[in-house]
């Protein structure tokens, strides 16, 4: 089956996390991707290790599937790369602003060529006044907020354990560049035949404080200023973790029914009828009293063991998994979490469509490897 996104061409001069992110998934929904590298030496992450596997930096591993690579010296291949862009249906590019403008290689004078082109550029903290800042996950994790509501109460503030702004800010990417082909579409013949193209712009600071959602809502409509409570919910109580005979767990009581619940599996039911604890926002006002004694109540049996009597019962719960046991639970749910593509182990994609589904055509390429390929589609 051909992919959703088959026939159309991405230049992909983006590097480490955000672009190659977006643009693999672009990759796995049938877009050829062409990803342009420094000769040499390549990606930033294909030294990003340890961890390796068959001597690849399982980084730069876990978001380039589906692409080709060729190496471009950007300077001295100018010519190469415009060709490129002048053919290509989509251009990812994440250098600091003005960069690719420098290297003739600007929105403005590639519509020129390609009238049709989606150009989507990924920045830091845009390019206007933030334009000289670095584009770091970590540093738009501590300037944008994350670090302020991650962590335990009156800590440093702590990072959340992966990239998740690259990786938000390359879905909000990879959103865009869809919707600017939707419009393209709608504007000439089908495809590229008159259609218009567009500058697409995302950066890691509002991909951040967007995906901040209650906690931005907070401060925009409301003027509070949320703060770091640990595993704690600042809205909704039972939402945190909780200590069971052998390891911790988590429960998610989101609402009255699902906190009445628990507390029958507990045999508390004085809890349910405490007027105390009757509705959610009681239940965040009292919650110095109410946790404890939801605590000593799980003492009693194993995560497990409550795993599946909450379950059974309606209750929103969970042992913390590391990632093999994550890996083990969605194999025994049966999401197929994991692909292997030619020996190497991949993530699978978590799209699932019924007649255009993602597929896994090539491993990760060889720095270059593509060179030839490219070369000859660009023509001479």
């Amino acid at each position: 089956m051909s992919g959703a996104l088959s026939g159309l061409l991405v230049a992909d001069f983006s590097r480490v996390l955000a672009g190659p992110y977006a643009t693999m998934l672009l990759a796995d929904l049938g877009a050829e991707v062409v990803k342009v590298e420094r000769p040499g030496a390549g990606d930033d992450t294909r030294a990003w290790g340890p961890p390796y596997a068959e001597g690849e930096a399982t980084y730069f591993l876990g978001v380039n599937r589906n692409k080709r690579s060729i190496a471009l010296d950007l300077r001295a291949d100018a010519e190469v790369a415009r060709a490129l862009a002048a053919r290509a249906d989509v251009l990812v590019e994440n250098f600091r602003p003005g960069t690719m403008e420098r290297l003739g290689l600007g929105y403005e004078r590639l519509r020129e060529l390609n009238p049709g082109l989606v150009y989507c550029s990924i920045t830091g903290f845009g390019s206007g006044a933030g334009a000289g800042l670095p584009g770091y996950d970590l540093i738009a994790q501590a300037v944008g907020g994350l670090m302020s509501v991650t962590g335990e109460p009156g800590g440093p503030g702590t990072k959340a354990g992966v990239a998740l702004v690259d990786v938000i800010t390359g879905l909000h990417a990879a959103l865009g560049i869809l919707a600017a082909l939707r419009h393209r579409d709608t504007t000439g013949q089908g495809g590229r035949v008159g259609g218009v193209g567009q500058r697409v712009e995302v950066s890691l600071l509002s991909s951040l404080l967007s995906a901040l959602t209650n906690h931005s809502s907070a401060y925009a409509a409301a003027g509070v200023v949320p703060r770091a409570m640990g595993n704690r919910h600042p809205s909704i109580v039972p939402y945190e973790v909780f200590q069971a005979a052998d390891r911790p767990i988590v429960i998610a009581a989101g609402n009255d029914r699902q906190y009445r619940a628990l507390c029958a599996v507990l045999d508390r039911d004085d809890l349910a009828g405490d007027p105390r604890y009757a509705t959610n926002a009681a239940r965040v006002a009292a919650r110095e009293t109410l946790v404890p004694a939801l605590d000593k109540a799980l003492a009693g049996r194993s995560a497990d063991e409550w795993f599946e009597r909450l379950t059974a019962a309606g209750v929103p719960c969970g042992p913390i998994n590391d990632l093999a046991a994550a890996f083990a639970l969605a194999e025994d749910l049966g999401l197929e979490p994991a692909v292997d593509l030619d020996g190497v182990g991949q993530v699978a994609n978590p799209v699932r469509m019924s007649a255009t589904p993602p597929s896994y055509r090539r491993p990760p390429p060889a720095l270059g490897q593509d060179d030839a390929w490219v070369r000859e589609i660009l023509g001479p």
